[in-house]
């Protein structure tokens, strides 16, 4: 028994283990696609959108009318409203009019059905206060464009990323497979007594060194591959594989000075029209109402019946004189908001020019530092190759191999390193100089 659960947990433990092993090409497209598809941040932004509009839509009672209908059933003893509901339901006499009925009414019932409508005629707050429901709307429908945009740049990152992280596994690979090519080298080289046990320690020490970047790079690829899964809103425990490898691009940029036609500065400029809006619509509140209103109304002394209706219709001119500071302060308010709004504003796009700027001198010296890397790559190369040849004629020493390996494998993926930053400049300035 002891024998089959030890069989049993093995197994499931090897099934656990290749499940979370489990690697998946995927090409920059398939990601891209996913994202918009299921990334929590583009499902948000269409929420926030479906708010602002959920918002713009409810001053449209600036226009429309407001109706109610209602049912009231009441039984009164009290000598108002008795008479009253008999006035409403038609059914009054000469003997109602008696001193001792109209001070001592009967018990009566009555029962009431009122249809009310009321209709703005003239509320200019309310006009204001809908530009700005409008024009947020808009600002909130532009930043759901940012987000999308900005996540674009980030797939393009995070799989450039990822492309950098199997160059690194590529690089040190080789680097490993030639290390142990030379231990096996230096190993016989001992035997035959052409070198001493140190030189031997060194081989294996950079064979050491060798594999323990390898898992850093492998660990590398497995971030990458997680950061992928969080875009994609994908809570698998897969490593994803780019199915085409990290090479220089040269991106088309259009224009790489500021724009205020990008869509975050778009927004902005509409948020500050939203607030300039509210800030008029709190100072339009001082001013009177005009506001229409009706109803139609049927009583009877039964339950659901009509037997006597009547209709009212008119307009009401209303003006709150005074709230208390209420008012006061709510004006001061929006317009303190609104001066700071521009002052966000002024600041943002200040900010936004010094990162153009930046983003502008960092492909300017991620260029230089590409050209520098490739001849500093060619040069590593050609004296590794030189070395090699004279070890294995014991005309070189082990501690100069060594040297010239590690310097190779590192001008290696300081090349791979700069092909990236060059390709994310790229990228950051195409995102920052994109125009709405």
């Amino acid at each position: 028994m002891k024998k089959i659960l030890l069989f049993i947990t093995f197994s499931i433990a090897i099934l656990t283990q290749a499940t979370a092993q489990q690697t998946t090409l995927i090409s920059k497209e398939e990601v891209a696609e996913k994202v918009v598809k299921n990334n929590n941040s583009i499902k948000i932004s269409e929420q926030e959108f479906l708010e602002a509009k959920a918002d713009f839509d409810q001053t449209k009672a600036v226009f429309l009318p407001n109706i109610t209908a209602s049912h009231t059933g009441i039984i009164t003893t009290n000598p108002l409203m008795a008479f009253g509901s008999k006035l409403n339901q038609g059914i009054l006499t000469s003997n109602d009019f008696n001193p001792d009925l109209l001070n001592d009414p009967d018990q009566i019932q009555n029962f009431a059905t009122i249809i009310e409508v009321q209709q703005p005629l003239i509320n200019i707050d309310g006009l204001y206060q809908r530009k700005a429901a409008r024009a947020s709307m808009e600002a909130v429908l532009l930043k759901k464009q940012r987000t999308e945009e900005y996540l674009s740049f980030e797939v393009e990152n995070a799989y450039m990323q990822l492309q950098l992280a199997y160059k690194g596994i590529a690089v040190l690979e080789k680097v490993q497979k030639a290390a142990q090519e030379n231990l096996k080298l230096a190993q016989d080289r001992l035997k035959q007594g052409y070198l001493q046990r140190a030189d031997v320690l060194n081989v294996e020490v950079r064979l050491t060194e060798v594999q323990n970047q390898l898992q850093t790079a492998r660990s590398n690829v497995q971030n990458a591959s997680d950061y992928l899964s969080y875009l994609m809103d994908d809570d698998g425990y897969t490593i994803y594989k780019p199915s085409d490898s990290l090479t220089i691009k040269n991106i088309t940029i259009k224009d790489n000075n500021f724009s205020e036609n990008r869509s975050d500065i778009k927004a902005m400029q509409l948020a500050t029209t939203a607030y300039e809006a509210a800030n008029k619509a709190d100072k339009m509140a001082f001013l009177p109402r005009l506001n229409a209103f009706g109803s139609y109304e049927l009583y009877d002394e039964n339950l659901f019946q009509a037997s006597a209706n009547g209709y009212v219709v008119g307009a009401q001119l209303s003006w709150d004189l005074f709230k208390g500071s209420q008012r006061i302060g709510q004006a001061n308010k929006s317009k303190a908001t609104l001066e700071k709004s521009k002052l966000q504003y002024e600041q943002y796009v200040s900010k936004s020019k010094l990162e153009i700027n930046k983003a502008q001198r960092m492909l300017n010296d991620a260029e230089n530092r590409l050209k520098l890397a490739q001849l500093a790559l060619d040069q590593s190369k050609e004296s590794l190759r030189i070395r090699t040849n004279r070890f294995k004629e014991g005309l070189e020493k082990t501690s100069d191999l060594l040297n010239a390996e590690t310097q190779f494998a590192q001008k290696q993926l300081e090349y791979y390193q700069t092909v990236f930053e060059f390709n994310y400049a790229q990228a950051y300035i195409n995102f920052l100089t994109k125009s709405k």
